[in-house]
């Protein structure tokens, strides 16, 4: 489904633009592209006085904090760069902004991220970050869950691979939300919120 509505109280979420993160090789946009749509939609919220988070991943030195579960997946091991977890320079300094550190792949499990938008009487959010299919997809689904209206911004994302991102946009997201470009979005938004 389109993006065809944007309630009265949206916020901007944006997931795990950071350092170590932006740089990665990413399809089917690169870390730039998203970066930069992800900007322009933070200074068109934040141009409305609306909501904009900054999610971010971080662990603790020690990754004692890191989910415990057994995966077959690779898992990264020892430190991680300094300023690796920093919000990009492209959407950071805002004093208005809200900014939340998460531990898992989605912002609402172990944040006050639910707490910080309903204080500000939120009932929708759009979505935007890297990457798709794990920390937005993540995060989509606890909205949907949470009760929020779900907006995703599909080419304000990018995932690690091309596939990844395809199989969130089309066999996931219509069913957790609506869907529209940076764009599409913008429009809407420029409508709505005059």
């Amino acid at each position: 489904m389109a993006v065809t509505a944007l309630d009265p109280r949206t916020a901007l979420v944006v997931i795990d633009l950071q350092a170590g993160i932006v740089g990665a090789p990413t399809a089917p946009y690169s870390g730039a592209e998203v970066v930069s749509r992800a900007a322009e939609l933070a200074d068109a919220f934040r141009a409305r006085d609306l909501p904009v988070v900054l999610v971010r991943v971080s662990f603790a030195p020690d990754f004692g904090d890191v989910p415990p579960g057994r995966t077959e997946a690779r898992r990264s091991g020892g430190g991680r760069p300094e300023g690796w977890d920093v919000i990009v320079p492209e959407l950071a300094g805002h004093a208005g902004d809200i900014t939340v550190t998460k531990h898992n792949w989605g912002a609402f499990h172990g944040t006050d991220l639910d707490v910080q938008l309903r204080r500000r009487g939120v009932t929708q959010i759009v979505l935007t970050g890297i990457a798709t299919s794990i920390g937005v997809e993540s995060t989509a689904r606890a909205a949907y869950e949470h009760g929020y209206h779900v907006t995703l911004a599909t080419d304000a994302m990018s995932d690690l691979d091309a596939e990844g991102h395809r199989g969130s946009v089309t066999r996931v997201f219509p069913r957790l939300g609506e869907t529209g470009t940076t764009a599409e979005i913008l429009e809407l938004l420029a409508k709505t919120h005059c």
